[in-house]
């Protein structure tokens, strides 16, 4: 596929809403970790971020790889456009990419494998194996995706906000709810939207969730609730699916 239909994909995406998942509104350009990110594009449109944990892996949400769909790696050098195919992809084993309609539990994470190094401007990411931040807590989100919802043209900057860790239904191992302190999420404000999956979730230093989903007021997608898959209790998954690959992940605490 040409360059200029990727991208015409990528304007659509945004446009229509394919990504299950969802650009960060009301937040600001720039963020911690921008050279550990990029964008991971699919073949039927899906905009994503992808979240380098070395040289030649990326952890992104399982829905923006699943089904089988052509992949492409994108960034920017020297104001052009670069789309790298990956070597591989795999899904975590408990996804489900059903789960939203049917509400059952999935881990909506992926990796994603290149064939040859990414360029020396990108910098591991490091994950957040520690406790799960508790209500009230500050994490700032950050992502590709759309600053205004379904305005396709507004994707494609890496932006972020600062918001606060939320409890709706209590304290998990599986998912990270988060949203902005003023709203708490019961009125509109900063928070993840379409392109933002597969993006970080940060406290502190480290990232602690992978964006998944979010939820908006009335018919929108965005601005009320952001949600992320917790990265720390699927180590053992992350790390052993890069030993395959002969390679590693920064994580805050060393096992």
């Amino acid at each position: 596929m040409r360059i200029a239909n990727w991208f015409l994909g990528l304007g659509l995406a945004c446009g229509l809403g394919l990504s299950p998942a969802q650009a960060v509104v009301g937040g600001r350009e720039g963020g911690p970790a921008e050279a550990a990110t990029l964008m991971v594009l699919n073949a039927r449109g899906g905009v994503c971020t992808g979240i380098v944990l070395s040289p030649r892996a990326i952890l992104t949400a399982a829905h923006c790889a699943a089904g089988g769909t052509e992949l492409r790696i994108h960034w920017r050098a020297g104001g052009e456009p670069v789309l790298i195919a990956p070597a591989s992809v795999s899904l975590h084993p408990a996804f489900d990419a059903q789960a939203v309609s049917n509400r059952r539990r999935s881990i909506d994470l992926a990796l994603i494998r290149m064939a040859e190094p990414l360029p020396a401007r990108f910098a591991a990411a490091t994950l957040d194996d520690g406790a799960q931040p508790r209500a009230g807590a500050p994490v700032t989100l950050a992502g590709y995706g759309v600053s205004q919802e379904g305005e396709a043209r507004t994707t494609g900057t890496y932006r972020s906000a600062a918001l606060a860790a939320v409890e709706p239904y209590g304290p998990g191992r599986v998912l990270l709810w988060a949203a902005d302190p003023a709203g708490a999420g019961k009125r509109p404000g900063a928070g993840a939207c379409q392109g933002d999956s597969g993006g970080p979730i940060f406290s502190g230093s480290g990232v602690v969730a992978v964006s998944s989903w979010s939820t908006g007021p009335a018919r929108r997608r965005c601005g009320l609730l952001s949600q992320g898959i917790l990265v720390g209790p699927q180590r053992g998954w992350i790390d052993a699916t890069l030993a395959q690959w002969r390679e590693n992940a920064r994580w805050t605490s060393m096992r």
